[in-house]
């Protein structure tokens, strides 16, 4: 069924104050069910595209695009070839280069800087390989503040408008603070007290702050912002060291009561197994984290996931055992949460994604006879696209989707 634009007769007189202001109200309704028809559709749309799908007149939605392209919130590219009479269409888009968030990031083993438009495109990187675990919050957000005015001197990003920044962090996240990232050893810290005294000067007076994974999960299956996710529902796993997850539901993120769903890398295992960073033990994390994974392996803590998969394919007996027992962990944890939450599509993204396809047949398998009804739907393992910094993209992407759920506030 398709959308429908929102409309009001007109009012008395006495009325004209009351009858502006919803007016106002329509069209600013209107106008961001235009930006969502453009930026969440996989391909170029037209005008008339965009009247049929909302119901609303051709001059109607023609209007709304035009004020649209005219704030640079939409684009136009070059109309298409004519195949009959009238004038051809012209194909309405994501824009490039006109607004911009910064997307910031601190997990174990790097901080980053992303700057990312609606379209998608990556204006600008700042990335620092490192060992943040057990760092000092105060010279690590520092850094970051310093990396992140480094980005918004590049040409591309000051030309733009800047919606604003968001920082992805690996652990439990209340409003705009940090209560606990236990591979960092990080507690009850707000963030924004730290950057916005560097980041003020270029009109960042506040920093949006989320978890990693959940952030991360805004990205799968999507080339950019405001695009309909690939599926509508799904849990997302991501980390470095630990495991966090994202958890999406008919295409929204499920942050939980206080924000703190997903922690599925400290759900318990194995009640005898090794102790973990949080204070519990036989958590997941403790058995698929990367480096838990590779030392169990016989590789180096820095060592390539390719050389474990190499390793795994010639049959060597660590990488095999290793991969086994990451796959039979992570199928008693994943069949726990999906048996909870009947989401049976499992995203491995993060240092998981390269695994995928030596995690899988175990995997699946854990999973068929962990999840009650796998008979009806069979849980499915794939693979998110290669991206380690997926917590800082995600975090350009929220800001992103608020420009396109309420683009009268940025015209």
């Amino acid at each position: 069924m398709p959308a429908r634009t929102i409309s009001a007769a007109s009012s008395s007189p006495a009325a004209s104050t009351a009858s502006s202001a919803r007016q106002s109200t329509l069209r600013t309704a209107n106008l961001a069910l235009v930006a969502h028809q453009v930026l969440s559709a996989p391909t170029p749309v037209s005008r008339a595209d965009v009247a049929a799908s909302t119901g609303m007149t051709r001059s109607t939605a023609s209007r709304l695009a035009d004020d649209l392209v005219a704030a640079g919130i939409i684009a136009e590219l070059e109309p298409a070839p004519s195949v009959g009479p009238g004038r051809p269409a012209v194909p309405l888009v994501a824009p490039s280069g006109t607004f911009v968030a910064l997307g910031l990031e601190v997990n174990v083993a790097y901080m980053a800087v992303r700057a990312i438009d609606l379209s998608g495109d990556l204006l600008a990187e700042r990335v620092v390989v490192d060992d943040f675990a057990g760092s000092d919050p105060a010279r690590v957000l520092s850094a970051l503040a310093r990396l992140t005015t480094d980005v918004l001197t590049i040409a591309a990003v000051r030309q733009s408008t800047i919606v604003g920044a968001g920082l992805a962090l690996p652990g439990l996240v209340s409003g705009d603070r940090l209560l606990r990232a236990p591979n960092l050893g990080w507690e009850d810290l707000r963030p924004s007290d730290i950057l916005a005294p560097v980041l003020e000067p270029a009109g960042l007076t506040s920093i949006q702050v989320g978890n990693e994974a959940s952030l991360g999960a805004l990205t799968v299956g999507r080339r950019r912002p405001a695009m309909v996710h690939a599926w509508p529902s799904y849990i997302y796993l991501s980390g470095e060291n630990g495991i966090g997850a994202g958890l999406v539901r008919d295409g929204a993120a499920v942050d939980g009561a206080n924000g703190f769903a997903g922690e599925i890398g400290h759900v318990q295992v194995d009640p005898r197994g090794p102790e973990c960073s949080c204070g519990n033990r036989g958590c997941l994390e403790r058995y698929a984290g990367r480096r838990i994974i590779l030392s169990a392996a016989g590789l180096a803590d820095d060592a390539p996931a390719e050389r474990l998969v190499a390793a795994w394919e010639a049959g060597e007996p660590r990488a095999r055992a290793a991969v086994s027992h990451a796959a039979h962990a992570l199928g008693v944890g994943l069949g726990a949460a999906i048996n909870i939450l009947d989401i049976p599509i499992v995203v491995l993204g993060g240092h998981l994604s390269p695994l995928t396809e030596v995690l899988r047949p175990e995997l699946e398998e854990e999973l068929r006879v962990r999840v009650l009804a796998s008979a009806w739907s069979p849980p499915q393992v794939l693979r998110a696209d290669k991206d380690q910094m997926s917590g800082a993209t995600g975090a350009a992407w929220a800001l992103l989707e608020g420009v396109a759920a309420d683009p009268s506030a940025w015209m």
